[in-house]
């Protein structure tokens, strides 16, 4: 049987870690431990001093400090499947204070330098040793991400192999921004230099060279009602709607714009409420209830920018959300007519449900570069708020997927394969967190289903970059 060595973080106290020690030795594959004194995986030096170190046809890597139990005969059940498999990296599902804590397969386009293997890795020796060799650049975070995109062939193991102590207990709601937290700043960097150098390899990158948007819209026989249309998605949100809807009657524009609010068959008052705001708005409130079943956001959205009420460019507002000030949509508009975008995305300020500021306050993706913008999206798990489309383009490109979840950031992702997308740095946009968000506290099993598909999304997205293909 192949043998593994095992390289792992100190553990907490000495009780944490004769229990790891005596659940790794308790198996014919256990090659011995080797405790890295380093305090991460992230840096090249702690990368390199463990492919000079290990003498096994597979390594074990287990990143956290706190204790790690293999279950019985787990590590030769890992080196029987890295053997038949011809695995260059595995992980495996495993239990988390008793509870079962499953994991999602890794797809090519699962660039995500937060992807969830859990705190065990195993690699193939040779391939460990040749990806560090061929590290170029000294990284302080990055190493472990750019070590597994080397990895050729990652096998998930869907048993339940060992426990460990995942630290960070938050509620979905308070982790979906750690990434563009402003104190992350230098490791977001870091991370998409690599993502660069991996999509550079694969011939996946984009050099920025972008069609026009507006010959697009020069080409459609369609004419349009208004200049700009808003579109409001919701169902049962009879606590904001109002505030959203006032938020965008009360934009100020030198051009004719409208709102369209598309209620999917709200059952708590919001449409009854809806109904009654179309009476005092003068006609710029269009009300649309769906006449078929089962449209997630997305489906929402193609009702409102295919039917004959859209506008030329159409601006996205959550039905929880305001905008900052009554010149958003003209700031919006603006920008496409100046840069001859496709699609434009502002900032945003995050808010409790009283408007008060909090953190990790502005969130303005500054990452986004015009060289690098759509090549880095690929990495990131968002694009930023408030989005708008240039219709004749989002009519061309096929609209959004009936999603609930990632529907938005497919059709960015698509848009940017051929076309510019804006950027305005400035807060147009107050994102308002709550217990009503419907992100606010996911179960692992929904985070889990979230994540694989808009990794299936980036996958699908790859692919098309990579043989060229365009609308």
């Amino acid at each position: 049987m192949p043998g593994i060595e095992c390289f792992i973080l100190p553990m907490s106290c000495e009780q944490d870690m004769s229990v790891t020690l005596e659940s790794l030795a308790g198996s014919d594959a256990f090659d011995g431990v080797t405790i890295i004194p380093q305090d991460s995986f992230g840096a090249t030096d702690t990368l390199r001093s463990i492919a000079d170190a290990v003498k096994s046809e597979y390594l074990l890597v287990y990143t956290r400090p706190e204790p790690l139990v293999m279950g019985y005969m787990a590590l030769d059940r890992i080196a029987g499947i890295a053997a038949d498999t011809g695995a260059d990296m595995l992980y495996a599902d495993y239990y988390d204070q008793g509870e079962k804590h499953p994991l999602i397969d890794c797809q090519p386009g699962a660039l995500r330098d937060d992807f969830d293997f859990g705190p065990l890795l195993v690699f193939r020796t040779r391939s460990f040793k040749r990806a560090v060799a061929g590290m170029v650049s000294d990284r302080k975070w990055g190493a472990l991400y750019e070590l597994r995109l080397s990895m050729k062939k990652i096998v998930h193991i869907r048993e339940f192999l060992y426990s460990g102590i995942e630290p960070d207990r938050r509620k979905s709601g308070e982790k979906i921004f750690d990434y563009v937290d402003p104190k992350n700043r230098q490791v977001q960097m870091e991370m998409e230099r690599i993502c660069l150098g991996h999509l550079k390899r694969i011939g996946a990158y984009l050099e920025p060279e972008f069609k026009s948007a507006l010959a697009v819209g020069t080409e459609q026989t369609e004419s349009y009602p208004v200049e700009a249309s808003v579109v409001i998605p919701v169902y049962n949100r009879v606590r904001t709607i109002e505030d959203a809807v006032r938020s965008a009657l009360s934009q100020k524009c030198g051009f004719s714009f409208n709102i369209i609010v598309v209620d999917n068959r709200s059952t708590d008052g919001t449409t009854e409420l809806l109904d009654a705001l179309v009476q005092e708005s003068g006609g710029r409130l269009l009300h649309i209830v769906p006449r078929q079943d089962g449209l997630g956001i997305g489906g929402c959205w193609n009702l409102a920018v295919y039917s004959e009420y859209c506008g030329k460019y159409a601006v996205q507002l959550d039905s929880d959300d305001v905008y900052s000030g009554p010149d958003t949509l003209s700031r919006i508009v603006s920008k496409f007519r100046e840069e001859d975008c496709a699609m434009v995305i502002g900032s945003y300020q995050m808010t409790d449900f009283d408007m008060n500021p909090i953190p990790p306050g502005i969130i303005d993706h500054r990452e986004w570069t015009p060289d690098n913008g759509r090549n880095n999206a690929l990495r990131i798990n968002g694009l930023g708020a408030p989005r708008a489309f240039c219709v004749p383009v989002l009519r061309r490109t096929g609209g959004f997927p009936n999603t609930s979840y990632g529907e938005d950031y497919a059709v960015g992702l698509r848009i940017s394969r051929e076309y510019r997308i804006g950027r305005i740095y400035d807060v147009l946009y107050c994102c308002r967190r709550w217990e009503g968000n419907s992100d606010a506290a996911l179960s692992l099993e929904k985070v889990n289903a979230n994540n694989f598909y808009k990794d299936w999304i980036r996958t699908c997205e790859l692919e098309a970059r990579r043989s060229g293909r365009e609308g």
